[in-house]
């Protein structure tokens, strides 16, 4: 079979192509349709299980020294294969060649901190916790893990995942997204490059089938999964049935609150980023900045306006785009579909992104311009639901307290900023906010390696975050054993007491 634009799987070390269902990755700064990736039927995704399945019991074993110095050597790798893994992210999914790299960081960033598992897994120890006897922790690994990752960062997400799982002694079944799966592929063939064993990491792409085959079998003990929220509900619904520790990170509605003394050009330039950049495809974007007063309201808008008039749009590999197309055709329906319900609904357009002129060869691509609108409100829907493309709605408020509460309402808790120079007004909303990530001054609150991702609310189904020590406890079950050994020729009589009361 011919497979050089064909995707396909990657599992026990081998790239694996069959002959079942498939469909197109399309180049979203054109339209057109460049490879063909296949989908994983429930036989490929077992196989891939049996694979990591029979790789866990030397891999647990493995000194985590070792495994860590795995990690070490691919930071290393994609350090060095970084234009290609970033060529290959914007080609399938469109997000300019900065942003990719800057994503990839972030990834590595995870790597990083997965090489440290020989720290992390120390555990604890007590001696003579009684008498004579000594008490301490491990933490073990599960076995077989299983990630389904999004397309908006096809490298960074799934870095997320499974070197720290891996780092931890478990086995790693990886389900992409099919819409850009090439970089992601790449990844886990430079993991193998840096050492990992055959069968540690495999790769399936696929669609709902692969996902249901991974969530169904018996053999996977975990699952994470980063996405929109109703497939988190089903995905956290149908592990948990199963018995499997399951962490299924769903959508995002983040609010940017400016208060009237904020600096209002650092604020405005900080937003431009937060909304627009990666096309507003990051669960993480602010797509809501809520002013508190008219006048902080006109100001950011005059300022917002002045530099959207400057964006570049166009395909994310020349260097001259500050923001490329939506990843899909779908997709971009879907987005021009919001703004046209913002206007019915009553909030005014500002900018409108939906004209724009491309570049001659591009008519085909994906794009949507910056789009601004003003007098949003909590009943419309583009204030209730994730749009996860370039549209920034501002509302308006009176005050500090009246803009929280309008936040702690909303059904989703991920993210949130205010840009303010008074200490006490940012102490109480960081303290008082409903929400998991929190940022002063910072639009983008994004933890760094060592700390740990997650929301709240309907933002995160399950009690643990992402990476970070978060990720160590949740790739791994502590086991606690206490010790003794009597000395040696010594009977000692029957006791009905604990020990440690002796």
């Amino acid at each position: 079979m011919e497979t050089n634009n064909l995707i396909g799987h990657l599992i026990d070390g081998q790239d694996v192509y069959g002959t079942g269902r498939s469909q197109y990755v399309y180049n979203p700064a054109t339209g057109a349709a460049e490879k063909r990736v296949l989908l994983a039927d429930r036989q490929t995704v077992e196989a891939a299980i049996a694979s990591a399945q029979a790789a866990f019991p030397a891999w647990r074993n493995t000194p985590a020294l070792k495994r860590a110095r795995v990690m070490s050597n691919l930071k290393q790798l994609l350090e060095q294969h970084a234009d290609e893994i970033c060529q290959l992210i914007t080609a399938e999914h469109g997000k300019v060649l900065s942003d990719a790299m800057g994503e990839l960081q972030r990834g590595i960033e995870n790597i990083e901190y997965a090489s440290y598992a020989p720290e992390l897994l120390k555990g604890e120890h007590s001696k003579n916790a009684g008498p004579s006897i000594d008490s301490w922790s491990e933490m073990q690994p599960l076995g077989v893990v299983a990630g389904i990752t999004p397309f908006n960062f096809p490298a960074m997400v799934p870095l997320w995942m499974w070197p720290l799982a891996i780092a931890c002694g478990n086995t790693f079944v990886l389900k992409p997204s099919e819409r850009d799966p090439s970089s992601t592929l790449l990844i886990a063939r430079l993991a193998l490059e840096a050492g990992l064993p055959p069968g540690v990491l495999n790769v399936v792409n696929g669609d709902k089938e692969a996902v249901d085959a991974l969530l169904l079998d018996t053999r996977v003990q975990a699952v994470s999964f980063v996405g929109s929220t109703p497939i988190a509900q089903y995905i956290y619904a149908t592990g948990t049935a199963q018995g499997k520790r399951m962490q299924a990170l769903g959508g995002a509605k983040n609010h940017a609150v400016v208060m009237p003394d904020a600096d209002i050009p650092q604020a405005v330039s900080a937003l431009m980023g937060a909304a627009y950049g990666s096309c507003g495809e990051r669960c993480m974007a602010i797509p809501l900045l809520v002013a508190v007063g008219d006048a902080t309201a006109e100001a950011l808008i005059t300022g917002l306006r002045t530099e959207i008039a400057k964006m570049r749009v166009g395909p994310g590999d020349d260097a001259r785009s500050d923001m490329g197309p939506l990843v899909t055709r779908q997709h971009y329906d879907k987005v021009r579909a919001y703004v046209a319900n913002g206007v019915a609904e009553g909030a005014t357009l500002l900018v409108d992104g939906r004209e724009i002129e491309l570049p001659k060869g591009y008519e085909d691509g994906y794009y949507l311009g910056p789009c601004l609108f003003d007098h949003v409100t909590p009943n419309m829907r583009i204030y209730q639901e994730e749009i996860f493309g370039p549209v920034l709605g501002v509302v308006r408020v009176s005050s500090l307290q009246a803009a929280m509460d309008l936040i702690d309402a909303h059904e989703y808790g991920n993210g949130t900023c205010i840009f303010t120079r008074d200490g006490e007004a940012a102490r109480y909303f960081s303290d008082g906010i409903q929400v998991g990530m929190v940022g002063v001054n910072v639009p983008l609150p994004v933890p760094v390696a060592y700390h740990s991702f997650g929301g709240w609310k309907r933002s995160l189904f399950g009690d643990l975050g992402a990476y970070g020590p978060d990720g160590v406890r949740f790739y791994t079950r502590r086991k606690t054993i206490t010790q003794r050994w009597p000395s040696a020729g010594l009977r000692e009589a029957a006791v009905f007491s604990f020990p440690s009361n002796q």
